[in-house]
């Protein structure tokens, strides 16, 4: 489906273009104060942070339904190597994890784990009911009422607020850096998402992505078109009062020295509720727009989509030295219009590649050690011949 491939090249752009302003999380040591590059910064981040993340999580559930389906119609369960290709998921997270602490791989093979019981529910309004409540933070939810009552380590702020960007990023050695991101840049990823609440929110929108891929939503198009542009005007119509009204809502929970945290937590969860509207608004304009006749210029992207896992990783291997004292150490001087630009002409290139590179290839380099590893063997095709079969047979999906 290049449709699914194209969008899933949107989440993979939106993603790079915020962690290149972001300058791969070195941006908060010495924020922008210039009103223009503070304004280019606002803007990136209204419009794709927290909701590339998101959009992504949800692609991740729409192919977990695909690898999961196609298995089933060939009267295979697939369980047990969709875990194993979870783990060889988890392992490339980890290894990228040495490189860039921001790294998500490892994050969504962990959630993976938890569609797999989810898959064997049939019933879609249970599902749906589910990836709602995710959506909703629980945990979140019980921490404000625990805090309105009173209870001492609701009241306590959340430990990622006091993180501050280490020093050895900015101006150590590449051994340093890798020694910080295995000492301590693990455990403030994982600190991150579970307190942010987005290790409940990735689950909740891999629940709404299966759904989605189970409904036919992106296999039979021509269906939900209606559906589309009404999704679309609520998704927006909601987005649009959450930016206005967030914090006003928020201010109405009571506050005090002694109960800071179920306002400033309600003021969280309003702005993830905010982020996924938007993230809605995006997918639902994206998908509407490619099969609105924009299906041509949208499909750029699809080569980009099929590649997502190598790309992905191969930002951060050439940018980070960009930014981070043991290479370029640009962190200190590159402006967030330069890097916004940067990052434009950037993802250009990676579009170009993968263009280039599916001519001769029928997968990425991750995508193909990624599907070999699953099957164990080597046997998986990977360069195409003259006249476009493949040189061995090809592995099911």
């Amino acid at each position: 489906m290049e449709g699914l491939d194209a969008l899933r090249g949107f989440a993979l752009f939106g993603l790079f273009i915020v962690h290149m302003p972001e300058l791969f999380e070195l941006y908060w040591a010495h924020p922008a104060t210039d009103p223009f590059q503070l304004a280019v910064h606002d803007a990136v981040w209204l419009v794709f942070a927290g909701k590339a993340f998101a959009l992504l999580a949800l692609c991740f559930g729409v192919s977990f339904f695909i690898i999961m389906d196609r298995a089933a119609r060939r009267g295979v369960d697939f369980t047990g190597r969709f875990v194993w290709r979870l783990v060889l998921l988890a392992a490339m997270g980890l290894l990228h994890g040495l490189w860039y602490r921001g790294d998500v791989l490892e994050v969504l093979a962990v959630m993976g784990l938890f569609l797999l019981p989810f898959h064997r529910v049939r019933s879609n309004r249970v599902l749906l009911a589910v990836a709602v409540l995710f959506l909703l933070q629980p945990l979140m939810l019980v921490r404000i009422v625990a805090g309105l009552a009173g209870a001492d380590w609701a009241n306590q702020p959340l430990r990622f607020w006091s993180a501050t960007i280490p020093q050895v990023y900015l101006d150590g050695g590449f051994v340093d850096t890798l020694r910080m991101n295995v000492a301590e840049g693990w455990a403030f990823k994982w600190l991150f998402m579970y307190e942010s609440g987005r290790l409940s929110q990735i689950l909740g929108l891999s629940l709404v992505g299966m759904l989605l891929g189970r409904i036919g939503f992106f296999s039979r198009p021509q269906e939900f078109a209606r559906a589309r542009v009404t999704g679309l005007l609520i998704a927006l119509g909601v987005a649009v009062a959450l930016y206005f009204a967030r914090e006003p809502l928020a201010a109405w929970v009571p506050a005090s020295e002694a109960m800071p945290m179920p306002r400033a937590l309600t003021g969280a969860l309003l702005g993830s509720l905010f982020d996924l509207a938007v993230m809605a608004v995006l997918m639902l304009g994206f998908v509407a727009l490619y099969h609105g006749g924009a299906h041509r210029a949208l499909g750029v992207l699809a080569p980009a989509g099929r590649m997502t896992l190598t790309l992905y990783i191969a930002q951060s291997l050439l940018f980070v030295p960009v930014f981070y004292g043991y290479g370029l150490g640009l962190h200190a001087s590159m402006t967030q219009v330069q890097a916004l630009l940067l990052g434009l002409a950037a993802f250009a290139v990676q579009v170009l590649f993968a263009h280039l590179w599916f001519r001769r290839f029928y997968y990425g380099p991750l995508e193909w050690v990624w599907r070999a590893g699953t099957y164990l063997t080597v046997d998986v095709p990977f360069v195409k011949r003259g006249n476009g079969a493949p040189g061995k047979e090809r592995v099911p999906a």
